[in-house]
This record gives structure tokens, C-alpha cells and sequence, in this order.
């Protein structure tokens, strides 16, 4: 009875995810504009770029892009702006960050014969998102509203379309899209923990572990909350905090020596992490379709808190290689044991943290090449900024005075 039970829950999920693919295939999603005969000749005068903010995807792998050399003046715009600030149709570069909203689609119909042309970011593939088991249906609702549904009227505008990773370029067309990986700005990971070695740091108080997660995780709570709580079991001098939603914080409800927090707003998060060190920071990640295609930006915010990394072995990450990084297939047994060993060896944490900050360093330095397929043979062309004016101009918003957001934005 039990085998015709776990068969018959097995047929079910397999039955689930089935339906749940075939319905993500209905959903709109970004795509090139066919009529190519409409695009323009002229030069870039300047990008515009058009976002929900604040949200990490522009720290992460626009604004240092934006500020690289020889890149025209950029404008970042929030699409809840009730007034859509004047903008200088003729000559725009427009960059769709994610998020659309009616009006400044409508901004884009009205001014499409005058534009240099419309690029689209995404770092998700928010149809996977939405069909998944994992988001709120909230959360679901929003992204459709936001993510998927001006794409109707969006995608006879798109000229070009970026993404961070080949799977996700799979996902959404192949070989009409493009790549752009993280580049983030150095100001959203140097912090003071990450500016110095991790074995200078004084080992204050318990050893710290951290699990900062959205709520799109869920199955990866699931599976963390017991390898904690060995841990901390094994070893009285670790505390763990995790951030969690209601729902996700089940999953810790009776382990000691656990602080659940709540997701807060992006500028809170970053601000937070930039000031509160952390001695080992782990990134679970199970086999999804959301998951698959997703960006290892969760390294950045490794490195921010300074912290040794333990990662899945995944598209997003990687598997065993010589970086010096920890990544772990999804084994409790094996996460265990490779946690107790880091409390209790600081300069083998402080080797890990380290191969983390190579990675991410060089991450930064792709910012230097601005944003793809702008600056190559055959691609727009920039007209030459005045002097003085090289750097990306960012209205109105920067990496570190943006507010709200985290919870609903980072994946």
C-alpha cells in the first residue's frame, strides 16, 4: 500500500510539472521585433533605462555597465513615475529592465519612429516563476501583470534582448539572444568585511551562518533546516539567521539558537549586509526550471558579508573545479559535514571567502566592456558625448540611495 501511495505521488508531480510547462508555454514572453525594416540608422545620443526600482538586477548588471567608458549619457527611469519625466525621445537607446508598465508603453508606441532603438533585460524566466509551486500567488499575479503581460504590446518594439546566462537564452529563443552577465558595481560588494582578509577579522562571539533567500525558495528551506539544525546541534558556539517569509519560516519553527528575519526592502538588505559581516553564507539551490536558468548572483552577496561560501553544484554556480569555491551536490550529509569542518577551521574559511572574491572582482571587470552588442562591429553607434559628460548619468537614484523592494525583485 505505501509503494502504490509513493507511486501514485510521484505520478502526480510528474503529471503537475507536466501541465505546469505546458501552460508556461502559453504565457507571453519577450521576443524580437520582426519587422526590422523599422529601425533606425542614426546614432545612440543617450539610454534610457526603464525599471521598477529599486530592485538589484540595475546594481548588479546595468549601473556599472551604464558607467563604462566611452558609453553615452544614461537616465534610469522608474516605470511607477506617475509622470513619466520628460525624456528626449530622439536618439534614445531604450533598455526595458524586467518590469513594463501601460504607461510608459505607451511612451514607446508614441515615440517609436524616433527612438535608436529598445533593448530588453530580464535575469529570470518569469513564466517558470509563475507556473512553479514556489511564489505566493500574490507574488504570481504581480509578475504576470508587471513581467509578462505588457509584453503584448513590448515585443514589436524589441530590437534587442539580453539575458545573463545560456540557459536562460535557451529558454527564450536561443540565438536571437544575447548574453550579459553579472558585472556589478563595486560599491554593492566592497564592503569593510570584504576589503580585508577573513582571517585578520577577530573571531567576536559565536560563529556566524547566514541564509538569505526570497520567497521563491521554499523547497530549499525544506531541505537546509535540517542540516542546520545537526549542526548547530554538534556545535554550541554557531547561531544561524534566515531570511524567510511566513510560510518559508515553518521550516525553522523549534530549532534554537535560529533568528528568522523577515525579507525586507533592497536598500534595508544591502545596507544591512554591507555593515553585519558574516563568517560562512550558504546557497542552497534544487533542481527547478526557474532554477536552472538562473544567474550566481548570490555570490555578490556572499562576498559583501565577507562570509566563505557553500553553494549548490548547479548551472548557476558551477560544479567541483579550481577556484577554490565550495559546491556541494544537494546531500545533507554532505553539507553537514562540510559546514562543521568550516566552524571549525578559520583559515580554511577564510581561503573559501576569498575564492568567492576573485570571482566576483572579475565579474566587476566585465563591466568595463558596457553593454553588449552596443559597442560591437555592425551595432549601434554612439554619437560623441561632450566632454566630461563620458559617464553614465543616473537620475534621480543610486546603488546605495534606492528604497524598497528586495523581497519582491531578487530572486
Amino acid at each position: 500500500m505505501k509503494m502504490q501511495m509513493r507511486r501514485l505521488g510521484v505520478f502526480v508531480k510528474q503529471h503537475a510539472r507536466t501541465v505546469a510547462h505546458g501552460v508556461a508555454q502559453l504565457l507571453p514572453r519577450p521576443k524580437l521585433d520582426s519587422d526590422t525594416s523599422s529601425r533606425r540608422d542614426g546614432p545612440i545620443e543617450r539610454i534610457v533605462v526603464f525599471a521598477r526600482l529599486p530592485n538589484p538586477t540595475i546594481d548588479y548588471y546595468l549601473a556599472a555597465r551604464l558607467a563604462a567608458p566611452g558609453m553615452p549619457p544614461s537616465q534610469i527611469v522608474d516605470i511607477r513615475d506617475p509622470t513619466l519625466p520628460a525624456i528626449e525621445a530622439e536618439g534614445t537607446f531604450v533598455i526595458v529592465c524586467r518590469y513594463a508598465s501601460r504607461r510608459m508603453v505607451t511612451w514607446i508606441d508614441r515615440n517609436a519612429n524616433r527612438l535608436a532603438g529598445v533593448g530588453f533585460f530580464t535575469d529570470d524566466n518569469i513564466g517558470a516563476v509563475i507556473t512553479g509551486s514556489e511564489a505566493r500567488l500574490g507574488y504570481r499575479l504581480f509578475l504576470y501583470q508587471r513581467g509578462l503581460a505588457p509584453l503584448r504590446r513590448l515585443n514589436r518594439h524589441i530590437d534587442v534582448m539580453w539575458v545573463p546566462t545560456p540557459a536562460l537564452a535557451a529558454a527564450l529563443g536561443g540565438d536571437t539572444v544575447r548574453l550579459m552577465p553579472p558585472a556589478p558595481d563595486r560599491q554593492t560588494w566592497a564592503s569593510a568585511a570584504a576589503a580585508g582578509h577573513p582571517c585578520d577579522r577577530p573571531q567576536q562571539g559565536p560563529v556566524r551562518i547566514v541564509y538569505h533567500a526570497t520567497g521563491v525558495h521554499r523547497r530549499e528551506h525544506t531541505f537546509l533546516a535540517p542540516v542546520i539544525a545537526e549542526v548547530l546541534q554538534q556545535r554550541p558556539n554557531v547561531v544561524f539567521e534566515v531570511t524567510a517569509d511566513t510560510r518559508a519560516a515553518r521550516a525553522w519553527e523549534g530549532i534554537e539558537r535560529v533568528t528568522v528575519v523577515r525579507p525586507t526592502s533592497w536598500v534595508d538588505y544591502l545596507d544591512r549586509t554591507l555593515r553585519e559581516p558574516a563568517d560562512i553564507a550558504v546557497v542552497p539551490l534544487l533542481k527547478s526550471r526557474a532554477n536552472h536558468v538562473r544567474a550566481g548572483t548570490k555570490r555578490i552577496d556572499v562576498v559583501r558579508l565577507g562570509a566563505a561560501g557553500v553553494f549548490s553544484q548547479s548551472a548557476a554556480y558551477g560544479d567541483i573545479d579550481d577556484s577554490g569555491e565550495i559546491r556541494l551536490p544537494n546531500r545533507r550529509k554532505v553539507w553537514v559535514q562540510t559546514l562543521l569542518r568550516l566552524v571549525d577551521e578559520p583559515e580554511l574559511r577564510g581561503e573559501v571567502a576569498l575564492a568567492s572574491r576573485r570571482l566576483v572582482e572579475a565579474m566587476t571587470e566585465l563591466a568595463e566592456e558596457g553593454i553588449p552588442d552596443l559597442l560591437t562591429p555592425g551595432g549601434p553607434t554612439f554619437a560623441p558625448p561632450p566632454a566630461g559628460k563620458v559617464e553614465a548619468r543616473v537620475a534621480g537614484i543610486g546603488s546605495l540611495a534606492l528604497t524598497g523592494g528586495f523581497a519582491v525583485d531578487a530572486g
